[in-house]
């Protein structure tokens, strides 16, 4: 979309919970100017009365209505607030793809982020910050590791309790948590416990959590390197093995904000670990089974990507789907011999793509080599033996051996 079609840039005005007093001169005449003013009510409550022009509290869901908005008021000069650093997972950011960056001027306050680190003495470029506002707080598990510590960008006053309730059921009970509230203003407090005997009262709705991250006894490590344990899986064993798993995802090489298809996605393994290796990564996994889809769902939010998309089998649902973004990456782990299927994925995938495929059969090892020898691409063979006990001894137990063909897909 393009920006507004007035010569005014949309004032997008970072305030913070000490209000008013802690705007800059240039801040304070920005809002002064306008002639309207778009925030929440706690934000609209925090500028003086005699100062500025309309208030317009924002609706409710916003951003459907935010284009509407703003071609209302285009011969106006707006003013939006946002809370501390408008861009930093706030509404500057939507504003910006929205409007574009030269239609805006903004004028930011520390984010909640800064003023964490500040009070705490953490290093805010080693603190990874997660957001809880409209998300699961799921999303916190892959960045938890005993010893490091993290920000949580609450949605409510209640966010404290579940994330105690997360890192309890999650082999983090030891970690301590501290609360922030209205940071900067006066009724400024922190509050601390541990997430195993978390009892403290819900307080401001505006806060930020802190934690400390100690890990359980025996508790079993899940960092972002692909390559989690089975055991973390659930499901009817159809799933791609751990060591078979690292070496897929190092072939799909996975980069932040790329997006996967997992075609046959049994358990979920391959999409789950795609997304957990950076945030912005996105997947979407085909199963034709019901069973396993509710399976998939479980097993992301366990581990953390509860944005993981689960759709049906993939030609029927390709059949279905108009103008998708094309992905990054496809894997195929399943339905190699199906009439079309490999073709029909090669065809969606973007330009400078890659494409992965897992064969366990003959006929589908045979039909990996023939795409390899019609489109290029490189093919490997894998045999893992693990040990097991025999007896009183230590035998090597063999899994089944996995052909691998990976291409790019050339302009």
């Amino acid at each position: 979309m393009t920006g507004p079609r007035h010569g005014f840039p949309i004032a997008v005005i970072g305030i913070g919970a000490d209000g008013w007093d802690g705007l800059g001169a240039a801040a304070r005449e920005a809002v002064a100017a306008a002639e309207v003013i778009f925030g929440s009510e706690r934000q609209l409550a925090l500028v003086p009365t005699d100062l500025g022009g309309e208030r317009r509290p924002w609706p409710s869901p916003l951003l459907p209505a935010l284009p509407g908005l703003f071609a209302e008021h285009a011969a106006r000069r707006i003013c939006v607030l946002a809370s501390g650093d408008p861009m930093f997972y706030g509404i500057g950011v939507t504003l910006a793809r929205l409007f574009g960056p030269t239609a805006l001027r903004v004028l930011p306050q520390p984010s909640s982020a800064s003023l964490a680190c500040a009070r705490l003495g953490w290093a805010l470029a080693e603190t990874p910050v997660v957001s809880a506002v409209g998300r699961p707080v799921a999303a916190v598990l892959p960045e938890l590791v005993d010893g490091r510590r993290l920000l949580v960008l609450s949605s409510d006053e209640h966010t404290p309790a579940r994330l105690a309730e997360l890192l309890r059921d999650n082999g983090f009970g030891e970690s301590t948590l501290t609360v922030l509230e209205q940071l900067g203003g006066a009724a400024e407090r922190q509050r601390s416990g541990a997430a195993t005997s978390w009892q403290l009262d819900p307080g401001d709705p505006l806060n930020i959590v802190a934690i400390d991250c100690a890990a359980d006894a025996g508790h079993t490590r899940r960092t972002r390197v692909p390559g989690l344990p089975d055991a973390v899986y659930g499901g009817d064993g159809q799933l791609t093995k751990a060591e078979v798993r690292t070496l897929t995802l190092s072939a799909l090489a996975p980069a932040p904000g790329e997006l996967l298809w997992d075609v046959g996605g049994g358990s979920g393994s391959i999409a789950i670990e795609w997304c957990r290796t950076h945030p912005a990564c996105r997947a979407v996994t085909f199963e034709r089974l019901e069973r396993r889809r509710q399976q998939i769902i479980a097993n992301a939010t366990a581990l953390g990507v509860p944005h993981v998309e689960v759709r049906g089998e993939v030609l029927a649902e390709l059949a279905d789907m108009h103008e998708t973004a094309p992905p990054d990456a496809i894997f195929v782990g399943g339905g190699l011999t199906q009439a079309g299927l490999l073709e029909t994925c090669f065809a969606h995938l973007r330009h400078g793509g890659r494409l992965v495929a897992n064969a366990v059969t003959a006929e589908s090892e045979a039909l990996l080599v023939a795409m390899a020898a019609e489109r290029g691409g490189e093919l490997r063979k894998f045999q893992i033996y693990r040990a097991e006990p025999l007896g009183g001894f230590t035998a090597w137990r063999p899994q089944l051996p996995v052909a691998q063909w990976s291409v790019v897909k050339s302009a």
